[in-house]
C-alpha cells in the first residue's frame, strides 16, 4: 500500500520512497491517524511543545512531607481547552523537564554500563520482579480470540490491590503516607483491566510515577541513568511479557502509522543512547546482524527487534515510519525529533491525556503558567533519601495483597469507563 503524501507540508520524497515523518522536520504530522486522533476527536488542535522545558530533575525536596496531605490521584483534563492549559502549565514543564533529564543521562550509555544504583532503584526493580512472578503464577486462560485474555484481569486485580503496599516498600518510613497516592499511578501504569488494553498513556503514567518519586526525594540526580537503564528497562521487559502472555489490545493503536503499538519513551531514550555511536547509524535498524548483536544494549534497537518479532511481514510494511526515520543521518536528529513527536502525539492528544492523573505531587493548577527554571543550567542536587550507590542493597520484599481494595483499584475501575482510544 502506497503511503499518501498529500497534505505533508514540504514533503519531498524520491519516487517510490516513503517521506520522513513531518515531526522530524519540526512539523506536526499529517498522517491519517493523526487526523483521526487530533482535531477530529479533540475539536481543535493543541500546541505540541511544552514551553520552557529543559533537562532538569526536581530540585532537592525542601517541604516537610510529614505534614503533607497526600491524595489519591484523579483525572482532571476534561476538555481540549483544559489540555491546552495543562501543556502551558508549570506541572507540564516540570514533567517534560524530567523526561529530558533522563534523556541527557543516558546519552551514549549502554544498558549494561555501570552506574550508581541507590537502594530505591533496587527496590523499584524488586517490585517489578514481583509483578513478573505474578504473571508466571497467572497463566492465560483458554481463549479463542487473539487479543484480550481474561486472565489479565486476575493479574491486574492482584496488582492494583497490592499497589499501595508495593509502593510503601520503596518509600522510607517518613514518607509512608505517600504510598496511596503513588499506588494510584502505579496501578494505572500496566494497562486497563476492563478493556484489556495498554498504550502510551499507561507508559506515561509510569514516567509520572518516577517523577513523583523524584519530587519526594526518594530518587535523585545520581539515579537518573539507572531510572532508565535499570528501572524503565525492567518495566519494558515486564510489559512485553504481559503483552505476549495476555495479548493486550493496543490502546488507540496507530497501526502502521505509529512507531509501535504500545510504547514511545524507549524510542526517545533509546535514540539518546545511540547519539554519536561510532558505527551504529539510524539505517542500521535494517541490519539483522546489528539487531541481534546490540538489541540487548540499546532500547531503540530492542524496540525494533520486538516489533519484528510480533508483527508479520517486512518492517517496510508493518512499520514504515521506523523505516522512514532510518533515513535520518544522525541519532541526535532522531532524538530531537522523537522528543517533539512525543509531545505532539502523546502529551498533546486529548484521547490520551484525558486519563492522566493529578494528585498533590503533580497538581492540577493550569493557572500556574510555565516559566523558565530559575537555574535551568545548574544540575539538581542529589536527593536526601537516595544514597548515590548501594549495589548490594536488598531488593524490596515481595508485596502481599492488602486486606481491602484501596483507592488505586477504584481509580483503575473508574478509568475503565473512559473511551477506549485513551491510552
Amino acid at each position: 500500500m502506497a503511503v499518501p503524501t498529500a497534505g505533508l507540508r514540504g514533503a519531498a520524497a524520491a519516487p517510490g520512497a516513503l517521506p520522513l515523518p513531518a515531526v522530524s522536520r519540526g512539523e506536526l504530522t499529517r498522517a491519517p491517524w493523526a487526523a483521526a486522533s487530533g482535531p477530529a476527536l479533540t475539536g481543535r488542535p493543541v500546541e505540541a511543545e511544552v514551553p520552557h522545558a529543559r533537562p532538569r530533575l526536581p530540585p532537592l525536596a525542601t517541604e516537610d512531607f510529614t505534614s503533607h496531605r497526600f491524595v489519591p490521584p484523579a483525572k482532571r483534563i476534561q476538555s481540549p481547552e483544559q489540555l491546552k492549559q495543562f501543556l502551558r502549565s508549570e506541572a507540564a514543564r516540570d514533567f517534560v523537564s524530567f523526561i529530558l533529564a533522563l534523556n541527557e543521562a543516558v546519552k551514549g550509555k549502554q544498558l549494561s554500563d555501570v552506574c550508581p544504583e541507590s537502594e530505591a532503584v533496587h527496590k523499584l526493580v524488586g517490585v517489578l520482579d514481583t509483578l513478573w512472578r505474578w504473571v508466571d503464577e497467572t497463566p492465560p486462560a483458554a481463549h479463542t480470540l487473539r487479543y484480550g485474555n481474561p486472565a489479565y484481569r486476575t493479574w491486574f486485580a492482584k496488582m492494583a490491590e497490592a499497589a499501595p503496599q508495593l509502593m510503601g516498600g520503596v518509600l522510607p518510613e517518613s514518607l509512608q503516607p505517600a504510598a496511596e497516592e503513588l499506588g494510584g499511578y502505579f496501578a494505572d501504569s500496566f494497562g486497563n483491566a476492563t478493556r484489556i488494553d495498554y498504550g502510551t498513556g499507561h507508559e506515561t503514567t509510569f514516567a509520572a510515577l518516577l517523577y513523583c518519586l523524584a519530587k519526594l526525594g526518594v530518587v535523585g540526580q545520581g539515579d537518573a541513568q539507572a531510572l532508565v537503564t535499570r528501572v524503565f528497562r525492567r518495566y519494558l521487559q515486564l510489559m512485553r511479557k504481559i503483552q505476549t502472555t495476555y495479548w493486550l489490545e493496543p490502546a488507540g493503536s496507530h497501526g502502521v502509522w505509529g512507531l509501535d503499538d504500545y510504547q514511545f519513551l524507549p524510542f526517545i531514550w533509546g535514540s539518546a543512547q545511540l547519539v554519536d555511536h561510532p558505527f551504529i547509524k539510524p539505517s542500521s535498524i535494517l541490519s539483522h546482524e546489528v539487531l541481534e548483536s546490540y538489541a540487548s544494549e540499546y532500547l531503540y534497537l530492542g524496540c525494533v527487534q520486538f516489533v519484528k518479532q510480533v508483527k508479520k511481514g517486512p518492517l517496510q510494511e508493518t512499520s514504515p515510519m521506523l523505516v522512514d526515520i532510518s533515513g535520518i543521518p544522525m541519532w541526535s536528529k532522531v532524538n530531537s525529533g522523537m522528543v517533539k513527536m512525543y509531545q505532539a502525539e502523546v502529551l498533546a492528544k486529548f484521547p490520551i491525556m484525558q486519563h492522566f492523573l493529578f494528585g498533590s505531587l503533580i497538581q492540577w493548577a493550569p493557572e500556574r503558567l510555565a516559566a523558565p527554571h530559575p537555574s535551568s543550567a545548574a544540575p539538581a542536587p542529589a536527593a536526601a533519601h537516595a544514597p548515590t550507590a548501594s549495589p548490594a542493597a536488598a531488593p524490596a520484599p515481595a508485596g502481599q495483597p492488602a486486606a481491602a481494595a484501596p483507592a488505586a483499584a477504584g481509580q483503575a475501575a473508574a478509568q475503565a469507563q473512559q473511551p477506549s482510544e485513551g491510552q
